[in-house]
């Protein structure tokens, strides 16, 4: 039970006719999470009835029986007032129940309906565990947050993301570092990736983290040579081009082997293996590490 409480006044309007100020409605709104539905099924209904006189007070994260009791009194105190309430602990349900029964206080449930019905539809007994629905939400912009890092981190944009990342994908061209990391970003994993170019040192934030956040991608010459000649027909460029040359592929390959050794990371061979399969590998090598993600 929580003993702390918050309190949220989110709406009050007084209309005037004259020097008379008029009753109005008063919508006390009692919710063991945000009370955000209630809220808005609230101004929906009220929206019917071409009102501005009325005033919405909303009581978030009620799990305790004596908070309840003093929601309940302060409403039954005032003319015009009505309880709405989005609660999934039974035995305050039923407190409010017999409160309304013995007060003559106006109380709807709003969804205690809908979860018997779904409860007798799927015959599964629900949790009644208060706030679920706002963790699902986190996890929601968790996702988003790591998807947004690996576009800000794809291709080495900025070496500083090897840093803040979970998981750090280093591989040649066209070994499949980005699809990857975006794949891994829906697991809620912040991914950068660094493309190995022999022109070019790595990093050296690479050499300071620890080696377990790691995954080398390689990939066979003959499957290189392919994709990027056909990369190079998309982008309406010659076949001849050195970047998809078998002798600079093997170089590059060569080059990024040392690499991948000199860091003592695992390396993943994608060849004929489709983004589904490499994920797995990688979360299996994950847990393997102890490196926590959302299954």
């Amino acid at each position: 039970m929580l003993s702390n409480v918050s309190y949220y006044k989110i709406y009050s309007i007084t209309l005037l006719k004259g020097e008379e100020e008029l009753e109005g409605l008063k919508v006390f709104i009692v919710s063991d999470s945000l009370g955000e539905t209630a809220a808005l099924v609230t101004r929906a209904a009220i929206s019917q009835f071409k009102t501005d006189n009325y005033e919405i007070k909303r009581f978030s994260y009620v799990q305790d029986l004596d908070v309840l009791r003093g929601v309940l009194q302060e409403a039954s105190l005032i003319k015009n007032s009505i309880l709405i309430y989005t609660l999934v602990d039974e035995s305050l349900i039923e407190f409010i129940k017999e409160y309304s029964k013995n007060t003559g206080l106006l109380t709807v449930d709003l969804i205690s309906p809908l979860i018997n019905v779904i409860s007798q539809t799927l015959d599964i007994e629900p949790t009644r565990e208060p706030g679920v629905i706002r963790r699902l939400d986190e996890t929601y912009f968790k996702r988003v947050a790591a998807i947004e890092f690996a576009v800000k981190y794809d291709d080495g944009k900025d070496p500083r993301g090897v840093v803040e990342a979970d998981i750090v994908l280093v591989g040649v061209s066209r070994t499949s570092k980005t699809p990857l990391s975006m794949y891994l970003a829906n697991r809620n994993l912040k991914v950068a990736n660094i493309p190995l170019v022999v022109e070019v040192d790595p990093p050296k934030e690479l050499f300071n983290i620890p080696a377990k956040k790691i995954i080398g991608l390689t990939n066979s010459p003959e499957k290189l040579n392919e994709v990027r000649e056909e990369r190079l027909k998309s982008l309406g460029l010659s076949s001849g081009s050195s970047y998809a040359s078998l002798g600079r592929i093997l170089d590059e390959l060569e080059y990024a082997d040392k690499i991948m050794k000199k860091i003592g990371c695992p390396v993943i061979d994608v060849s004929n293996k489709a983004i589904e399969e490499t994920s797995e590998i990688v979360l299996s090598l994950l847990r393997k590490n102890g490196i926590s993600f959302s299954e």
